[in-house]
């Protein structure tokens, strides 16, 4: 229930699409007459879409996220490497039948380069369909595909198809993997989802070490420098904005021990 109730308030929530509700909304209004109601709504709308559009705000929204945890070498042997989903566009791949990754890509990939570096470490990909309405397809055997044609070996290969959200992405892939007191286990994942992911684990009682990939800033550079592609800008506000939103409800849903979880 809480995965589904989470992709409809977010439909309405995610600021580019409500923004957009309210400019819509607000031209409505001044043509059934309410011209002042209206007037507001448009002025509104527009500033906001200029706002997250062109000025650094998403870059600030992420940036803390971002630089909440760094990447640990890990010191000794390594167990495995726990890759979560989110970065292979399915519906497409399928449509094309070509391998087809998203922006979130960069967890694939330096899986992949994690995974030559330490040949004794497990690779775990943990990711099926956060489709509101399946559709069949599975990310994870997807992935499965990507990293043997990487070169990886099947046998180094484990695949969890089942989660849909970062909450069961760490309690499927436990249940799954079974780690034992003392093994080193990499998570891999976007920077800016690197905090309620480590939230997560932890409250299943399973001591990863963060590996953040896919940086969508260029760290404190981008809190002054103005973005030129207005698309570029809303899509960094809109990601922000379920990163946090998502942090609070995860909080106050018990799904993690802590609103901001850090090092």
């Amino acid at each position: 229930m809480f995965f589904y109730a989470a992709k409809l308030v977010w439909f309405f929530l995610q600021p580019s699409a409500a923004l957009i509700l309210a400019l819509a909304a607000g031209v409505l209004a001044i043509g059934l007459g309410a011209v002042r109601v209206g007037a507001g709504l448009v002025l509104l709308a527009a500033m906001g879409l200029l706002v997250a559009g062109f000025s650094p705000l998403g870059a600030a929204l992420l940036l803390p996220l971002e630089d909440r945890f760094a990447r640990v070498e890990p010191e000794g042997p390594v167990t495995g490497i726990l890759v979560l989903g989110g970065g292979i566009d399915q519906r497409i791949g399928e449509a094309r039948q070509a391998m087809t990754l998203t922006e979130a890509g960069d967890r694939l990939t330096e899986g992949v380069a994690l995974a030559l570096r330490h040949p004794e470490a497990r690779l775990v990909f943990s990711g099926g369909s956060d489709q509101f309405v399946p559709d069949g397809h599975s990310e994870g055997e997807a992935a499965r595909r990507f990293f043997l044609a990487m070169g990886i070996p099947a046998d180094r290969i484990t695949i969890e198809d089942r989660s849909r959200d970062t909450a069961e992405n760490a309690r499927f892939s436990k249940a799954l993997v079974e780690p034992k007191p003392g093994e080193r286990w990499l998570l891999v994942t976007s920077a800016f989802h690197m905090p309620r992911s480590m939230g997560c684990f932890r409250s299943v009682g399973w001591d990863v070490s963060p590996w953040p990939a896919d940086f969508r800033t260029a760290g404190t550079a981008d809190l002054t420098r103005f973005v030129s592609q207005p698309s570029v800008g809303l899509q960094r506000v809109d990601v922000a904005a379920k990163e946090w939103i998502g942090l609070v409800a995860y909080w106050l849903s018990g799904r993690t021990n802590a609103l901001f979880p850090g090092p």
